[in-house]
């Protein structure tokens, strides 16, 4: 009998009883579809390691990670170079969680693995709606060619709830009919005040993180520059308090592109903020 102590290779505090959990934490380490930078199929093994760098307490919040009742699941595991049974183990797995009267919290990987969030959530979850924090539209109807991409997750994710219950936050690049879609539905906002419509509904939080400045998180697969600062995010985080979350997924980060580690600190840390509105 071996007596250690080992490294735990679970993100700190969570909950190791996936029974009397209320959150779970599923790793979805998939870039299939990735058509700049790839890589982000490594951020959630990177991110549980370095989680043991950061607090369990956040003083944003006044609340500890054990206050959150949260079980990693772990990382599913993915047949590469199949996109289409990688989405589907996805949606079975949420299925799964949703039935058990549980919420997921999906740590990707690219902005594809929402879609099969959605259609998991959408079936076990009535009045559904999507606040997507994201640098890009990604409301292509597909790219080039593909209807199964991370440039058309989140159009295909409005067929599912309706684009009157999206609202998107951190927009600044995208194709003209791209922007034409959120012109005619309204879904661009800029100020916190601009989601209230969407309270008394349940909404699911999906962040890319190149919606931060590059210069924050550079350690993703198509950064762009013009985006926020960490503490700008996190407003809208704590604004985010009074809305039903049910669900929510952080996506994007390939940390090989930033040797110094810092990008994965960066994202784990909001991985721990967004628990925190959970």
């Amino acid at each position: 009998m071996l007596t250690g102590p080992f490294l735990d290779r679970n993100w700190m505090g969570q909950n190791p009883d996936y029974n009397t959990s209320s959150i779970i934490m599923l790793g979805l380490p998939f870039d299939g579809t990735v058509s700049y930078r790839s890589g982000s199929r490594f951020a959630p093994e990177r991110i549980r390691l370095a989680s043991w760098g950061l607090e369990e307490y956040s003083p944003e919040f006044d609340k500890e990670l054990t206050d959150v009742n949260f079980h990693d699941a772990g990382d599913l595991e993915f047949p590469l170079g199949n996109t289409v049974k990688s989405l589907d183990m996805i949606e079975k797995n949420v299925d799964e969680i949703y039935s058990d009267g549980k919420k997921v919290l999906g740590i990707g990987g690219e902005h594809l693995v929402t879609l099969p969030e959605i259609k998991a959530v959408a079936k076990h979850v009535k009045n559904l709606a999507i606040i997507h924090f994201d640098a890009h539209t990604d409301l292509r109807k597909e790219y080039l060619g593909e209807k199964l991409s991370h440039s058309a997750v989140i159009r295909h994710c409005s067929d599912i709830i309706g684009a009157e219950n999206l609202k998107q936050v951190g927009i600044r690049s995208g194709m003209k009919e791209e922007f034409d879609f959120m012109k005619e539905h309204n879904t661009l906002v800029h100020t916190y005040s601009e989601l209230d419509v969407l309270k008394g509904k349940n909404v699911f939080v999906t962040v890319d993180l190149d919606v931060l400045d590059p210069s924050v998180m550079c350690g993703t697969g198509t950064p762009e520059a013009g985006g926020m600062m960490f503490n700008e995010l996190l407003g809208w985080f704590k604004y985010l308090k009074n809305f039903n979350i049910i669900g929510a997924d952080v996506v994007e980060l390939s940390p090989d592109y930033d040797a110094s580690g810092v990008s994965t600190a960066v994202a784990t840390k909001v991985i721990r903020e967004l628990l925190m509105v959970m």
